[in-house]
C-alpha cells in the first residue's frame, strides 16, 4: 500500500472528512477495478433454463469503483451475470467488503442481467445436490474462485486511487429499444407475452407501455478530467439467447464501443429496474438485431454523455434501509410443495425453481433483511434496488427527488425474483407463474423502503 493511501485512511479513520448538507466538502478518491467472470464451457445458464455454456461469444466482467473519504470506503460494483442470490450475494459483498476495508453494507453489487449467463444461490445449488437432482444452478468452486478473483482486483484497486472534484450528470434519450411486457391487443384485452425476442407481428406493433426512455449518465471527475462513467437504463439486456452462447448481449457490445470512444474513462453498464421491460417491440431475436440493438444504446450513452454537467462535490452520504418482503404461499410455492418439486419433478430446470424458492424461504426464516442502500451526493443519488423490481419502482423513486438526479439500479440481491406492483397481481401478469418469490403486498413496502432511504417519507 502506498504512502498516500495509508495517508488518506488514516485521516479518513480520524474522521477528517464528513458527510451532510452542512459538511465542508468531502475530499473523495476513487479506485477503479475490473475482473473477468466468464463461466467454463458446460456451465448452467440462468439456472438451466436454457442450454448450458457450449461457447464464448464474448467474456464476462465485474466492474465495480471504491469512494474513499466518506467514512468508511463505498463500493459500486456491477456483473455481467443473471443474477446472485441469497448466500452467493452475501459472499460477494463481505469478500469484497474485507478486501477494501469496509462494512457489507457499504458494498453495492449489481447483476446486469444478461441470460446466456450464470446465476449464483449457493444454498439452492446444494439443495440440489444434496438430493442428486439432475438440475444445476451453479458451480460452486467456480463461484468460489471468481469472488476471490474480483475481491483482489479491488484491493489492488486501492493503490492508485485518484482525487474526485466533481460529478456529472447527464440523460440520453433512447430510441426503439424498450418495450413493457403489459400491452393490450388489438381486441383491447390485457396481455403480458412480450418477451425479449417476439415475433408475434402484433405484439411488436402494440405501445411501448410503461417505460424509462432515458439513460441516464452519472460521471467522476477530477476536476475537468473524466475518470468513470456509469450508463444506467431499464430494460432486460437480451437480444437473441439459449443456445449455450455466453455473451454480455447488446449491453456489453454497446459499453465495448463505448470504451472505444473514450479510452481513460472508464465505462460502467447497469440495468435499471425492468422486471416488467424488454426489447420485444423491436426485436424478433434474429441475431443481426443484436448490434442494432447495441448501436441504439450507443446513441444513448454518447447523447447522455454531451449533455453531461459537472457540479463540484459538495457532500457525499451513504445510506441504507431494510427491507423485508414476504414468501409466496400461492398453490405450488408452500415449502412441502417446493421439497417435493426438488426431489421428484422430472424437468430438471423446475428442480432449480424449487430449490431457489427454498432458499428464499430459508432466508426469510432466518430473519435476514434486504439492504436498499443509496448513495447521496445532495442532488445526485445513485439507488440499488432487489431483484426484477417492475420499471414503476424506478419512475416512483424518481418522482420523490423531482429536482435531483435519481439513478435506479435493479437486480441487488436477486432472491425475491419478480417484484410487482400490485396491479399485476390484480390483472393476472402471466410472469408471475413461476420466476417470483414473494406474495403480494411488496408495492408498498418498497415504496417505504425507497422514501426511507431517500429521505423523502
Amino acid at each position: 500500500m502506498n504512502a498516500s493511501r495509508r495517508e488518506f485512511l488514516a485521516l479518513t479513520a480520524a474522521g477528517a472528512w464528513v458527510s451532510g448538507a452542512r459538511a465542508a466538502a468531502p475530499k473523495l478518491q476513487l479506485a477503479r477495478f475490473q475482473a473477468e467472470v466468464t463461466p467454463p464451457l458446460g456451465h448452467p445458464l440462468i439456472a438451466g433454463a436454457v442450454a448450458p455454456a457450449r461457447e464464448i461469444v464474448d467474456p464476462l466482467y465485474a466492474q465495480g469503483f471504491v469512494l474513499l473519504g466518506a467514512g468508511d470506503p463505498i463500493a459500486f460494483v456491477t456483473v455481467d451475470w443473471c443474477e446472485i442470490r441469497n448466500d452467493a450475494y452475501d459472499q460477494w459483498r463481505e469478500r469484497i467488503a474485507k478486501a477494501i476495508g469496509t462494512k457489507r453494507e457499504r458494498v453495492l453489487v449489481a447483476s446486469v442481467h444478461q441470460h446466456d449467463a450464470p446465476v449464483a444461490d449457493l444454498t439452492a445449488q446444494r439443495l440440489l445436490e444434496v438430493v442428486k437432482a439432475k438440475g444445476a444452478i451453479c458451480d460452486i468452486a467456480f463461484h468460489e474462485k471468481v469472488v476471490d478473483r474480483v475481491a483482489e482486483s479491488a484491493r489492488k484497486s486501492l493503490d492508485k486511487t485518484q482525487p474526485v472534484t466533481h460529478l456529472g450528470t447527464g440523460e440520453g434519450q433512447v430510441e426503439k429499444i424498450a418495450s413493457n411486457r403489459r400491452y393490450r391487443d388489438e381486441s383491447g384485452r390485457l396481455r403480458f407475452d412480450r418477451t425479449s425476442a417476439t415475433r408475434d407481428p402484433k405484439a411488436r406493433a402494440a405501445e411501448e407501455g410503461t417505460i424509462d426512455p432515458l439513460l441516464k449518465t452519472l460521471s467522476f471527475w477530477n476536476r475537468e478530467t473524466p475518470l468513470l462513467a456509469l450508463h444506467v437504463y431499464a430494460v432486460h439486456p437480451m437480444s437473441y439467447y439459449g443456445k449455450g452462447g455466453v455473451s454480455a448481449d447488446f449491453v456489453g457490445m454497446a459499453r465495448k464501443r463505448r470504451q472505444a470512444d473514450e479510452p481513460a474513462v472508464m465505462q460502467m453498464y447497469a440495468c435499471g429496474c425492468s422486471g416488467n421491460v424488454t426489447a420485444g417491440k423491436y426485436n424478433d431475436g434474429s441475431p443481426e438485431n443484436r448490434p442494432e440493438l447495441a448501436q441504439r444504446l450507443l446513441a444513448a450513452m454518447r447523447g447522455a454523455w454531451k449533455t453531461t454537467q459537472r457540479r463540484p462535490i459538495e457532500t457525499c452520504e451513504f445510506r441504507c434501509t431494510s427491507l423485508q418482503l414476504p414468501v409466496r404461499t400461492s398453490q405450488g410455492f408452500s415449502e412441502p410443495e417446493l421439497q417435493e418439486r426438488l426431489k421428484n419433478d422430472g424437468n430438471p430446470f423446475h428442480q432449480s425453481l424449487a430449490a431457489m424458492g427454498l432458499s428464499w424461504r430459508k432466508r426469510v426464516a432466518a430473519g435476514q433483511v434486504i439492504d436498499v442502500p443509496v448513495i447521496d451526493w445532495g442532488g445526485p443519488v445513485l439507488l440499488l434496488l432487489p431483484a426484477e423490481s417492475y420499471v414503476e419502482f424506478q419512475l416512483y423513486a424518481q418522482s420523490q427527488r423531482p429536482e435531483g438526479f435519481v439513478v435506479t439500479v435493479g437486480y441487488g440481491e436477486c432472491a425475491p425474483g419478480y417484484i410487482p406492483i400490485e396491479r399485476a397481481w390484480e390483472e393476472r401478469d402471466g410472469n408471475l407463474t413461476e420466476w417470483c418469490w414473494v406474495d403480494p403486498g411488496c408495492e408498498m413496502r418498497m415504496k417505504k423502503a425507497i422514501q426511507s432511504v431517500l429521505k423523502t417519507g
